[in-house]
């Protein structure tokens, strides 16, 4: 059951730190600041909750959503493929086979050692949801990414204004000045972490590439330039473009991680030679 994969202790403790940080910015840090009975107390802490909902939905969305399995009745398009019985056509359909779990491996796909099974678009295995980011839920882990980022960035704010308001030696106890010490390095170092994963996202769908296919476009590259030839990624069809076949074309959704759509099956995607 999909349910088990919250059994993990990655994913208990994304869980367990969602829960801290909202906790010391919405009961610690807004009312030590200035209070939060009173109207930007409530304000920041409405809003602060608006982005932690967003961000735990899109959390369960990454965790209970299959990544995208090959379709047992998939076969890959082999030029001459009416002709099997020739030797060179056979080869050329067992070269799209995967050699661990033996399935036909459609264009982006990508087999995870840990799922132990072929995984559609896949961009990587990520132990903190306990599942692949694949064709089906790489907009949720997207807007994951973005969503912590702005919450991170939010409560930093908070702590920052609160340490420069507050008199640090009023402060009664060396553990309280140790705890407000700890909360702000936690805070910052979540900052720098989310913002790094989200700026390398953004750049991923820009270009509308995968990790996978980030490295494996640089060593084309590399042996495009080394024989003296030009390479592009296929599948980059112009920043809008890409966004849209990753969001969704209408802007109103591009915020919900449930709305995908547009996406089809997985197996086949446009490329910059379908539009020249």
């Amino acid at each position: 059951m999909k349910i088990k994969r919250f059994l993990s202790l990655p994913v208990m403790a994304v869980i367990s730190l969602m829960a801290f940080v909202y906790y010391i910015t919405v009961f610690i840090l807004i009312d030590d600041w200035v209070g939060s009975q009173s109207s930007p107390g409530m304000l920041n802490a409405s809003f602060f909750t608006v982005l932690a909902s967003f961000c735990f939905f899109s959390f369960l969305v990454c965790v209970l959503t299959d990544p995208g399995q090959v379709p047992s009745s998939y076969l890959p398009d082999v030029e001459g493929r009416e002709n099997m019985d020739h030797a060179n056509d056979k080869d050329s359909l067992e070269r799209k086979r995967c050699d661990k779990c033996f399935t036909y491996k459609p264009p982006r796909t990508h087999h995870c050692r840990v799922c132990r099974r072929c995984i559609l678009k896949m961009d990587h295995h990520c132990m903190w949801i306990n599942n692949c980011v694949g064709y089906w839920n790489y907009k949720a882990f997207f807007l994951l990414t973005l969503y912590a980022t702005i919450a991170s960035i939010h409560s930093t704010a908070i702590f920052i204004s609160f340490v420069l308001q507050n008199d640090w030696d009023s402060l009664k106890g060396r553990s309280f000045k140790i705890y407000y010490v700890a909360c702000g390095l936690i805070l910052m170092s979540l900052v720098i972490t989310l913002l790094t994963l989200l700026g390398w996202h953004i750049y991923l769908v820009l270009h509308n590439m995968t990790t996978i296919e980030y490295y494996e476009g640089k060593r084309a590259l590399w042996l495009a330039r080394k024989s003296g030839q030009s390479y592009r990624h296929p599948f980059n069809m112009g920043a809008y473009k890409n966004i849209t076949l990753i969001l969704v074309p209408n802007m109103l959704k591009w915020l919900c991680p449930t709305v995908v759509s547009h996406l089809k099956d997985g197996i086949s995607f446009p490329t910059s030679r379908d539009s020249s």
